[in-house]
């Protein structure tokens, strides 16, 4: 069977964006990331945001006070029930929705889903291929220090919790303690490839199943 869905899984600095970017181009898909976020807020009937939290498991309290000093508190926003997510949908009700718009998704083809773990949502589907873009974390933190415009220890830090968030995003979601090669059917190291390298990569495995 042909893929008509292309999942992209990855960590961060490890070139996946471009690469999902140019993958697209050439193969004349869409290209969906954050409008699944949008499309299980509409479906879920609460803010985009407040679903991204719930990818994330970042609280909205958390958030408000990231980066403020205890001086800055007394003038700081108002913490009510609501702005901490009391009476929005429970955290069940939202990751099946995340789930139900990447399936949708899926089914009209022709498009390459970035993140969310689709690669896991879709695991049963034959036209869904599904890519991990990887690179080890020195290539990792390199690339992140010179995009960000971080030093390299801030660029550490940075991989550290956004790899610690993906692995609890993907444990909570499909109660996947260890994720693994065989969870994809193609994994390309960007520590020698470029990401147009990787989109090249499976560009050809999509055609090779026409």
């Amino acid at each position: 069977m042909a893929y008509r869905v292309v999942c992209i899984s990855s960590e961060d600095g490890a070139g996946a964006a471009e690469a999902a970017r140019t993958l697209a181009e050439t193969l004349g898909f869409r290209l969906i990331d954050e409008d699944i976020v949008a499309r299980a807020a509409i479906e879920a009937g609460v803010d985009k945001e407040f679903v991204a939290d719930v990818e994330r498991r970042k609280a909205i309290l958390i958030r408000l006070l990231e980066g403020i000093g205890p001086a800055s508190l007394a003038t700081g926003p108002m913490v009510t029930p609501e702005s901490i997510g009391v009476g929005q949908p429970a955290g069940d009700e939202l990751r099946e929705s995340i789930k139900s718009v990447i399936e949708d998704t899926a089914t009209t083809g022709n498009v390459v889903i970035v993140a969310h773990a689709a690669s896991l949502t879709l695991a049963a589907r034959d036209d869904v291929l599904r890519v991990l873009i990887t690179a080890s974390a020195q290539t990792r933190q390199r690339r992140l220090a010179a995009s960000l415009g971080l030093d390299e220890r801030e660029a550490a830090r940075f991989i550290k919790r956004s790899d610690a968030g993906r692995a609890d995003y993907i444990k909570r979601f499909y109660g996947v303690g260890s994720e693994r090669p065989t969870h994809y059917d193609l994994v390309i190291n960007t520590d020698k490839l470029t990401p147009d390298d990787a989109a090249r990569l499976v560009v050809d495995a999509v055609n090779g199943s026409s």
